[in-house]
Protein backbone atom coordinates (compact mmCIF):
# COMPACT_ATOMS: atom_id res chain seq x y z
CA UNK A 1 0.00 0.00 0.00
CA UNK A 2 1.20 3.46 -0.99
CA UNK A 3 1.85 6.35 1.42
CA UNK A 4 -1.14 8.19 0.18
CA UNK A 5 -3.18 5.31 0.53
CA UNK A 6 -2.41 4.77 4.12
CA UNK A 7 -2.72 8.69 4.48
CA UNK A 8 -6.81 8.02 3.01
CA UNK A 9 -7.31 5.28 5.35
CA UNK A 10 -6.42 7.00 8.19
CA UNK A 11 -8.18 10.11 7.51
CA UNK A 12 -11.38 7.47 6.96
CA UNK A 13 -10.42 5.74 10.32
CA UNK A 14 -10.40 8.75 12.15
CA UNK A 15 -13.15 10.44 10.46
CA UNK A 16 -15.58 7.58 11.74
CA UNK A 17 -14.21 7.96 15.27
CA UNK A 18 -15.36 11.29 15.25
CA UNK A 19 -19.13 10.51 13.71
CA UNK A 20 -18.81 8.34 16.54
CA UNK A 21 -17.95 11.19 19.27
CA UNK A 22 -20.81 13.11 17.97
CA UNK A 23 -23.47 10.76 18.42
CA UNK A 24 -25.36 10.34 21.56
CA UNK A 25 -26.06 6.91 20.49
CA UNK A 26 -25.10 3.77 19.08
CA UNK A 27 -24.26 4.39 15.04
CA UNK A 28 -24.24 1.43 12.19
CA UNK A 29 -22.26 2.09 8.77
CA UNK A 30 -25.22 3.02 6.50
CA UNK A 31 -26.23 5.88 8.98
CA UNK A 32 -21.93 6.49 9.47
CA UNK A 33 -21.72 6.51 5.54
CA UNK A 34 -24.35 9.97 5.59
CA UNK A 35 -22.94 11.42 8.22
CA UNK A 36 -19.09 11.16 5.86
CA UNK A 37 -20.78 12.26 2.91
CA UNK A 38 -22.45 15.31 4.56
CA UNK A 39 -18.35 15.96 5.41
CA UNK A 40 -17.54 15.03 1.75
CA UNK A 41 -15.69 11.76 2.67
CA UNK A 42 -16.76 9.54 0.26
CA UNK A 43 -16.99 5.51 1.79
CA UNK A 44 -18.88 2.72 1.23
CA UNK A 45 -20.32 0.56 3.32
CA UNK A 46 -18.58 -2.32 2.95
CA UNK A 47 -15.72 -0.30 3.26
CA UNK A 48 -17.03 1.19 6.11
CA UNK A 49 -17.79 -2.27 8.31
CA UNK A 50 -14.27 -3.66 7.73
CA UNK A 51 -12.94 0.08 9.15
CA UNK A 52 -15.45 -0.80 12.19
CA UNK A 53 -14.03 -4.40 12.93
CA UNK A 54 -10.59 -2.82 12.98
CA UNK A 55 -11.61 -0.44 15.61
CA UNK A 56 -13.18 -2.99 17.34
CA UNK A 57 -9.81 -4.59 17.31
CA UNK A 58 -8.38 -1.94 18.74
CA UNK A 59 -10.50 -1.61 21.53
CA UNK A 60 -11.39 1.90 20.06
CA UNK A 61 -15.11 1.18 19.15
CA UNK A 62 -17.79 -1.33 20.37
CA UNK A 63 -20.11 -3.15 18.99
CA UNK A 64 -23.44 -2.62 21.12
CA UNK A 65 -25.41 -4.72 18.96
CA UNK A 66 -25.76 -5.60 15.17
CA UNK A 67 -29.52 -3.45 15.27
CA UNK A 68 -27.99 -0.59 17.07
CA UNK A 69 -24.57 -0.50 15.98
CA UNK A 70 -21.64 0.76 17.65
CA UNK A 71 -19.83 3.05 20.28
CA UNK A 72 -16.66 5.05 20.39
CA UNK A 73 -14.84 3.78 23.82
CA UNK A 74 -12.27 5.86 25.99
CA UNK A 75 -9.20 4.51 24.29
CA UNK A 76 -11.52 5.50 20.84
CA UNK A 77 -11.46 8.73 22.42
CA UNK A 78 -7.61 9.31 23.34
CA UNK A 79 -7.02 8.06 19.68
CA UNK A 80 -8.89 10.87 18.24
CA UNK A 81 -7.54 13.58 20.53
CA UNK A 82 -4.10 12.22 19.59
CA UNK A 83 -4.24 11.00 15.91
CA UNK A 84 -3.56 13.22 12.63
CA UNK A 85 -4.04 16.84 14.24
CA UNK A 86 -3.47 17.81 10.54
CA UNK A 87 -6.97 16.98 10.21
CA UNK A 88 -8.84 18.66 13.12
CA UNK A 89 -7.10 22.03 12.00
CA UNK A 90 -9.32 24.17 10.58
CA UNK A 91 -12.52 22.06 12.02
CA UNK A 92 -14.22 24.83 13.47
CA UNK A 93 -14.76 26.98 10.17
CA UNK A 94 -15.62 23.88 8.27
CA UNK A 95 -18.62 22.75 10.80
CA UNK A 96 -20.11 26.29 10.37
CA UNK A 97 -19.75 26.04 6.15
CA UNK A 98 -21.77 22.97 6.65
CA UNK A 99 -24.06 24.45 8.53
CA UNK A 100 -24.56 27.19 6.45
CA UNK A 101 -25.43 25.01 3.55
CA UNK A 102 -27.96 23.67 5.69
CA UNK A 103 -29.54 26.27 6.75
CA UNK A 104 -32.98 27.25 4.29
CA UNK A 105 -34.51 29.92 6.54
CA UNK A 106 -36.08 32.65 4.50
CA UNK A 107 -37.36 35.60 6.13
CA UNK A 108 -39.66 36.65 4.34
CA UNK A 109 -41.50 33.57 4.95
CA UNK A 110 -40.32 33.32 8.45
CA UNK A 111 -39.58 29.74 8.26
CA UNK A 112 -36.73 27.00 7.27
CA UNK A 113 -34.19 25.68 9.13
CA UNK A 114 -31.49 28.08 11.24
CA UNK A 115 -28.53 26.94 12.64
CA UNK A 116 -28.45 26.74 16.77
CA UNK A 117 -26.70 25.79 19.78
CA UNK A 118 -27.39 23.34 22.20
CA UNK A 119 -26.99 24.06 26.55
CA UNK A 120 -27.70 21.43 28.55
CA UNK A 121 -29.10 22.31 32.32
CA UNK A 122 -30.09 20.41 35.07
CA UNK A 123 -34.03 19.30 34.81
CA UNK A 124 -34.27 20.74 38.52
CA UNK A 125 -32.57 23.73 38.34
CA UNK A 126 -34.23 25.02 34.78
CA UNK A 127 -36.48 27.41 36.12
CA UNK A 128 -33.72 29.47 38.03
CA UNK A 129 -31.72 29.00 34.90
CA UNK A 130 -34.51 30.95 32.93
CA UNK A 131 -35.10 33.80 35.32
CA UNK A 132 -31.49 34.40 34.76
CA UNK A 133 -31.24 34.11 30.89
CA UNK A 134 -34.57 36.19 30.86
CA UNK A 135 -32.36 39.14 33.01
CA UNK A 136 -29.84 38.67 30.31
CA UNK A 137 -32.54 39.29 27.23
CA UNK A 138 -33.13 42.61 28.39
CA UNK A 139 -29.65 44.01 27.30
CA UNK A 140 -28.37 44.09 24.01
CA UNK A 141 -25.91 41.30 24.64
CA UNK A 142 -28.61 38.54 23.60
CA UNK A 143 -28.54 37.20 19.90
CA UNK A 144 -32.41 36.53 20.29
CA UNK A 145 -34.82 36.04 22.91
CA UNK A 146 -36.23 33.19 20.68
CA UNK A 147 -35.05 29.67 22.11
CA UNK A 148 -36.89 25.84 21.70
CA UNK A 149 -37.27 23.37 24.62
CA UNK A 150 -36.65 19.60 24.79
CA UNK A 151 -36.71 17.42 27.56
CA UNK A 152 -34.82 14.06 28.12
CA UNK A 153 -35.18 11.67 25.40
CA UNK A 154 -35.66 14.06 22.71
CA UNK A 155 -33.36 16.02 20.43
CA UNK A 156 -32.25 19.19 19.12
CA UNK A 157 -29.99 19.00 16.05
CA UNK A 158 -27.54 17.05 16.66
CA UNK A 159 -27.59 16.47 20.71
CA UNK A 160 -29.62 13.83 22.49
CA UNK A 161 -31.11 15.23 25.58
CA UNK A 162 -29.67 13.08 28.20
CA UNK A 163 -31.12 11.55 31.68
CA UNK A 164 -31.78 14.50 34.22
CA UNK A 165 -31.27 17.22 31.58
CA UNK A 166 -33.41 19.74 29.66
CA UNK A 167 -31.79 20.98 26.47
CA UNK A 168 -32.24 24.80 25.31
CA UNK A 169 -31.48 25.93 21.74
CA UNK A 170 -30.29 28.83 20.94
CA UNK A 171 -29.83 31.00 17.92
CA UNK A 172 -26.20 30.94 16.31
CA UNK A 173 -25.05 34.18 15.51
CA UNK A 174 -24.22 32.30 12.03
CA UNK A 175 -27.63 32.62 11.05
CA UNK A 176 -27.13 36.17 10.45
CA UNK A 177 -23.98 35.24 8.01
CA UNK A 178 -25.79 32.22 6.64
CA UNK A 179 -29.08 34.60 5.68
CA UNK A 180 -26.69 37.06 4.29
CA UNK A 181 -24.40 34.93 2.19
CA UNK A 182 -27.82 33.00 0.69
CA UNK A 183 -28.71 36.80 -0.90
CA UNK A 184 -25.11 37.15 -2.55
CA UNK A 185 -23.64 38.87 0.10
CA UNK A 186 -19.44 37.33 1.28
CA UNK A 187 -19.10 36.97 4.60
CA UNK A 188 -15.41 36.73 5.88
CA UNK A 189 -15.53 34.94 9.19
CA UNK A 190 -12.41 36.37 11.55
CA UNK A 191 -13.10 34.80 14.12
CA UNK A 192 -14.75 34.15 17.75
CA UNK A 193 -14.04 36.26 20.59
CA UNK A 194 -14.55 37.87 24.36
CA UNK A 195 -16.03 41.50 23.82
CA UNK A 196 -15.40 44.00 26.45
CA UNK A 197 -17.84 45.91 27.68
CA UNK A 198 -17.69 49.54 29.33
CA UNK A 199 -21.06 51.61 30.04
CA UNK A 200 -23.17 49.88 27.64
CA UNK A 201 -20.41 50.36 25.35
CA UNK A 202 -18.35 48.03 22.94
CA UNK A 203 -14.50 48.62 23.53
CA UNK A 204 -12.44 46.40 22.25
CA UNK A 205 -12.02 42.48 22.19
CA UNK A 206 -9.71 41.36 24.96
CA UNK A 207 -8.92 37.74 23.98
CA UNK A 208 -10.19 35.98 20.45
CA UNK A 209 -9.56 32.71 19.14
CA UNK A 210 -9.87 32.69 14.86
CA UNK A 211 -12.03 29.78 13.20
CA UNK A 212 -9.56 29.01 10.67
CA UNK A 213 -6.65 28.20 12.79
CA UNK A 214 -8.98 25.99 15.73
CA UNK A 215 -10.58 22.77 16.00
CA UNK A 216 -13.16 23.71 18.48
CA UNK A 217 -15.45 26.17 18.87
CA UNK A 218 -13.61 29.87 20.86
CA UNK A 219 -17.20 30.14 22.43
CA UNK A 220 -17.39 26.83 24.46
CA UNK A 221 -13.27 27.32 25.40
CA UNK A 222 -14.39 31.09 26.78
CA UNK A 223 -17.09 29.67 28.89
CA UNK A 224 -15.64 26.50 29.97
CA UNK A 225 -12.59 28.74 31.07
CA UNK A 226 -15.14 30.74 33.30
CA UNK A 227 -13.60 34.27 30.89
CA UNK A 228 -17.38 35.69 30.49
CA UNK A 229 -19.03 38.30 32.41
CA UNK A 230 -22.31 38.93 31.13
CA UNK A 231 -23.61 39.40 34.46
CA UNK A 232 -22.15 42.55 35.02
CA UNK A 233 -22.96 43.89 31.71
CA UNK A 234 -26.80 43.26 33.10
CA UNK A 235 -26.21 44.71 35.87
CA UNK A 236 -24.10 48.37 35.45
CA UNK A 237 -23.54 48.10 31.81
CA UNK A 238 -19.44 46.60 32.75
CA UNK A 239 -18.40 43.19 31.37
CA UNK A 240 -17.28 40.47 29.05
CA UNK A 241 -19.53 38.91 26.35
CA UNK A 242 -19.08 36.23 23.53
CA UNK A 243 -19.34 37.83 19.97
CA UNK A 244 -17.88 37.29 16.64
CA UNK A 245 -16.09 39.30 14.08
CA UNK A 246 -16.63 39.60 10.20
CA UNK A 247 -16.00 41.28 7.55
CA UNK A 248 -17.98 41.91 4.48
CA UNK A 249 -17.69 44.00 1.09
CA UNK A 250 -18.02 47.64 1.53
CA UNK A 251 -20.40 47.79 -1.59
CA UNK A 252 -22.49 45.42 0.06
CA UNK A 253 -23.12 47.63 3.34
CA UNK A 254 -26.65 49.50 2.15
CA UNK A 255 -28.01 45.89 1.34
CA UNK A 256 -26.85 44.51 4.61
CA UNK A 257 -28.38 47.36 6.98
CA UNK A 258 -31.59 46.32 5.04
CA UNK A 259 -31.72 42.79 5.87
CA UNK A 260 -30.64 43.46 9.23
CA UNK A 261 -33.32 45.30 10.32
CA UNK A 262 -35.50 42.79 8.48
CA UNK A 263 -33.94 40.26 10.87
CA UNK A 264 -34.63 42.07 13.73
CA UNK A 265 -38.49 42.36 13.42
CA UNK A 266 -38.71 38.42 13.41
CA UNK A 267 -36.95 38.45 16.75
CA UNK A 268 -32.90 37.86 15.24
CA UNK A 269 -31.19 40.38 16.64
CA UNK A 270 -27.36 40.40 18.18
CA UNK A 271 -25.98 42.79 15.83
CA UNK A 272 -23.50 44.52 18.09
CA UNK A 273 -22.18 47.30 15.61
CA UNK A 274 -21.51 48.03 12.18
CA UNK A 275 -18.48 49.46 11.07
CA UNK A 276 -17.32 51.72 8.34
CA UNK A 277 -15.55 50.72 5.42
CA UNK A 278 -12.05 50.14 5.59
CA UNK A 279 -12.22 51.76 9.48
CA UNK A 280 -11.34 49.63 12.33
CA UNK A 281 -14.20 47.79 14.51
CA UNK A 282 -14.13 47.46 18.88
CA UNK A 283 -9.76 48.28 18.03
CA UNK A 284 -9.87 45.46 15.14
CA UNK A 285 -8.41 46.23 12.13
CA UNK A 286 -10.74 45.75 8.58
CA UNK A 287 -8.72 44.81 5.25
CA UNK A 288 -9.22 48.03 2.50
CA UNK A 289 -12.94 47.60 0.57
CA UNK A 290 -14.38 46.15 3.41
CA UNK A 291 -16.54 46.55 6.67
CA UNK A 292 -16.82 44.92 9.62
CA UNK A 293 -20.02 43.28 11.55
CA UNK A 294 -19.56 42.60 15.37
CA UNK A 295 -22.35 39.78 16.11
CA UNK A 296 -23.43 38.39 20.00
CA UNK A 297 -23.76 34.68 19.98
CA UNK A 298 -26.87 32.56 21.22
CA UNK A 299 -25.14 31.12 23.78
CA UNK A 300 -24.53 34.31 26.09
CA UNK A 301 -27.77 33.01 27.65
CA UNK A 302 -25.71 29.69 28.68
CA UNK A 303 -22.54 31.55 29.92
CA UNK A 304 -24.82 33.95 32.26
CA UNK A 305 -26.26 30.70 34.07
CA UNK A 306 -22.59 29.29 33.97
CA UNK A 307 -21.58 32.17 36.03
CA UNK A 308 -24.15 31.72 38.57
CA UNK A 309 -22.07 28.16 39.47
CA UNK A 310 -24.57 26.03 37.95
CA UNK A 311 -23.39 23.50 35.59
CA UNK A 312 -24.24 23.53 31.92
CA UNK A 313 -22.78 21.81 28.98
CA UNK A 314 -22.37 23.07 25.64
CA UNK A 315 -22.91 22.28 22.21
CA UNK A 316 -21.66 25.62 19.91
CA UNK A 317 -23.38 25.34 16.36
CA UNK A 318 -24.24 21.60 16.22
CA UNK A 319 -26.81 21.39 14.10
CA UNK A 320 -30.14 23.28 12.68
CA UNK A 321 -33.82 23.57 13.69
CA UNK A 322 -37.17 24.66 11.98
CA UNK A 323 -37.58 28.42 13.05
CA UNK A 324 -41.32 28.06 13.86
CA UNK A 325 -40.34 25.62 16.77
CA UNK A 326 -38.58 28.40 18.55
CA UNK A 327 -40.58 30.18 20.89
CA UNK A 328 -39.45 33.86 22.85
CA UNK A 329 -37.31 32.67 26.54
CA UNK A 330 -41.16 34.38 28.42
CA UNK A 331 -43.62 31.82 26.83
CA UNK A 332 -45.39 29.94 29.14
CA UNK A 333 -44.67 26.66 27.45
CA UNK A 334 -41.31 26.44 27.89
CA UNK A 335 -40.74 23.88 30.67
CA UNK A 336 -40.98 20.75 29.25
CA UNK A 337 -43.35 18.04 31.25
Amino acid sequence: MTNQAVSDVEHKVIAILQVLKDSSEPMGSTLIGRKLRDSGIDANERTIRNHLRILDERGFTKLVSRRQGRLVTQLGLHELDNALIGDRVGSAITKIEMLIYQTSFEPEKSAGQVPVNVSLFPADKFKKCLEIMKGICTTHICASELVCVAGEGERLGEVKIPPGKVGLATLSNIAVSAVLIKMGIPVDFRFGGLLQVRKNNCIRFVDLIEYTGSSINPYEVFIASKMTDLNGVRQDGNGKMLASFNEIPALARTKVETIIKGLERLGISGIITIGRAGEPLCETPVKSGKFGLVLADGLNLAAAVAETGIEVENHAVCGTIDFTSMRPLSSPTLIPR
